[in-house]
């Protein structure tokens, strides 16, 4: 799959132009309203910085968490305006707002080469409904449209897909390698292609499980979804995290697996706790098929790491996606830890593509990223392209 870049246009295109940029500045806040992970910012600067070199006049828009379209004043972009400002060299004007009188006369002053942030787009209920006023609005601030956001690719808002109806628009240079490497991933992997999958909630992981079944060599099952498949198989999993799911669509996955070869591979122990979760608790090592009533897993006991290991060390292709165990305890993140290292090891080996949220996280941790082929800026995002699903912010970007 190739979408139209912005590479293909030069100074000529760009010179003096308004070119309204949908970036994903979703990024993580603390209590104090500081970014405590400013990889997504980081992600896009190709694509700015291109913008800027050509001379356009740069305005960006993104959401900041979840405002339910109302004005939240701890999610306003501020602190990403300062971020980000620092990154160009130059200072980022906030605006209060992405629709206006105001915001379109600020730029109709903005210089060429200047960049321009509004408000976040999600103060606007129009913005996750795709308004069709709203896009238009929004529309009427660019001459161009590029769509820089794959972490927002999926879902059909006013800036993903309203104004891409409107403007001539375009993928920028993080849209484009997003959409190369998870496209390989399923049209071309080198074999042996190993897929990684943790997290917490099978719903989210089954579309991919089915259709990497007929690609993939190998599908390694940790962390929360586990449970719910060891359950599905009729494994006692005592008071492990388990989702409310069909577990008969689960089950029926599962010896689609077996039936193409045993693909999918289980770990064999789990570290488990009693009671609850916490870094108090007590823990122990035990098989997965050992897991006492009031026992909770909570991490990849050390025979299951040597097996992930082995699988991995084969592997050409790899695609990881969530933690391995309760990654926010970090006497349970050993197992997250080590196949981030696992993956790190392989630099040079095999084509390593993580995708999204904490695996993203665990890797950035560690000071590993620099050893991974492709760290994916969308959890959800990429886990529906690799489902096979249609992402509606990709596809209605023009074909190149």
């Amino acid at each position: 799959m190739k979408k139209r870049t912005i590479q293909l246009l030069g100074k000529k295109e760009l010179e003096n132009k308004r070119v309204l940029v949908r970036v994903d500045f979703n990024v993580p806040l603390d209590e104090e309203q500081k970014i405590t992970n400013d990889s997504r910012i980081r992600a896009a600067l190709p694509t700015i910085n291109y913008l800027v070199s050509h001379q356009a006049k740069v305005i960006l828009m993104s959401h900041l968490g979840r405002p339910k379209g109302k004005i939240v004043e701890k999610l306003r972009l501020d602190p990403v305006a300062q971020r980000l400002g620092e990154y160009l060299g130059q200072a980022v004007n906030k605006l209060d707002d992405c629709i206006g009188e105001k915001v379109e006369e600020e730029i109709l002053n903005l210089p060429p080469g200047r960049v321009l942030l509004l408000e976040n787009l999600r103060f606007h209920p129009e913005e996750e409904n795709n308004g069709e006023e709203f896009s238009k609005k929004l529309a009427q601030l660019g001459d161009l449209y590029v769509n820089d956001a794959f972490g927002t690719a999926h879902r059909a808002h006013a800036s993903t897909f309203g104004v891409a109806k409107i403007l001539p628009s375009y993928a920028g240079f993080l849209m484009a390698k997003e959409i190369e490497m998870l496209s390989k991933l399923l049209e071309d992997p080198e074999s042996p292609f190993v897929v990684i999958l943790g997290g917490a909630k099978i719903s989210g992981k089954v579309d991919i499980i089915k259709n990497l079944l007929g690609i993939a060599d190998k599908i390694l099952i940790a962390g929360g979804i586990s449970y719910t498949c060891l359950a599905a198989l009729g494994y006692a999993v005592g008071k492990s995290l388990t989702e409310e799911y069909d577990l008969e669509i689960v089950r029926k996955i599962l010896q689609q697996g077996e039936e193409k070869g045993n693909k999918i591979v289980f770990p064999i122990d789990y570290i488990i706790c009693k009671k609850e979760v916490s870094p108090q608790t007590e823990t122990e090592i035990v098989k997965k098929d050992s897991i006492p009533e009031d026992g909770i897993a909570v991490d990849l006991g050390s025979e299951s790491l040597i097996l992930f290991e082995k699988e991995i060390e084969k592997a050409k292709t790899i695609f990881w996606n969530g933690p391995v165990g309760v990654f926010e305890i970090d006497k349970f993140a050993r197992g997250t830890k080590q196949v981030a290292r696992i993956l790190a090891a392989m630099e040079g080996k095999a084509v390593t593509v993580i995708g999204g949220g904490d695996s993203v996280a665990a890797i950035e941790k560690a000071g590993l990223e620099e050893k991974i082929t492709h760290l994916s800026t969308g959890g959800g995002a990429s886990l529906e392209f690799l489902g096979g699903k249609k992402l509606p912010g990709i596809e209605i970007l023009p074909d190149d």
